[in-house]
C-alpha cells in the first residue's frame, strides 16, 4: 500500500522570521511510503520536495523492496492513475488496484495493464465507486492513512536540513 503526506519544516533562518514578523511562508516536503499489508511494516520510504507528484516517486519506493520478495497487489490513491504507474506495477508481477480518476477516459494502447484499467472504467460506470471499492478490498487501503496519522502524530517536524539526512532519519527511527 503506497501514500504520501506533507511535513512541515522550517527553512534555514526562517525560524528568525516567524519570530520576528507576523507572515511568513512556510514549506514543506513530502513524505511517501510502502508499507506490507499484513505486517504494517514500512517496507520503502522516499522523502521529497513539494513540487513532485506522489506517481513520480511510485517506481522508486518499488525499487527499494528486494526483487525477490512478492508484491501480490499495490494499493493507491487516485493520484497513481497514470500508465506510468500502471506498467511499473505490472513490470513487478502485481495487481494494481488504483481507482481511476473521477474524469477518467479510456486508454487507446493495447498494452495488458492499459485494457485491464479500461475494463476498471467499465466495471466502475457499472457498478459505482462505492460498490468497486468493496468489492476490489479498497478499503484496506486505510492501514497506510492509519500509518500515516501515527507518523505525523510522532514527530511531524524533522530536524535536519539536508533532505538525504531527515530521509536517513526517518528510517532509523521507523524500522526500530
Amino acid at each position: 500500500m503506497v501514500d504520501s503526506t506533507s511535513l512541515k519544516f522550517l527553512g534555514e533562518g526562517e525560524w528568525k522570521r516567524k519570530k520576528h514578523q507576523p507572515e511568513y511562508r512556510r514549506q514543506w516536503h513530502k513524505l511517501h511510503i510502502a508499507i506490507d499489508a499484513e505486517t504494517l511494516q514500512i517496507r520503502a520510504v522516499q522523502l521529497t520536495t513539494n513540487n513532485v507528484s506522489d506517481s513520480q516517486v511510485l517506481s522508486d519506493l518499488l525499487d527499494q523492496i528486494p526483487l525477490d520478495e512478492q508484491i501480490d497487489s499495490v494499493y493507491t490513491d487516485g493520484a497513481y492513475d497514470t500508465k506510468r504507474c500502471r506498467q511499473v506495477i505490472a513490470d513487478r508481477q502485481a495487481h494494481a488496484v488504483i481507482p481511476p480518476r473521477k474524469n477518467a477516459r479510456p486508454w487507446k494502447d493495447t498494452k495488458s495493464h492499459s485494457q485491464e484499467r479500461n475494463e476498471l472504467l467499465r466495471t466502475v460506470k457499472r457498478l459505482g465507486r462505492t460498490l468497486w471499492k468493496k468489492w476490489s478490498g479498497y478499503h484496506r487501503r486505510s492501514l497506510v492513512e492509519t500509518k500515516m496519522h501515527c507518523i505525523k502524530l510522532l514527530g511531524e517536524k524533522l530536524s535536519a536540513k539536508n533532505l538525504t539526512i531527515k530521509s536517513t532519519r526517518f528510517m532509523h527511527v521507523w524500522q526500530s
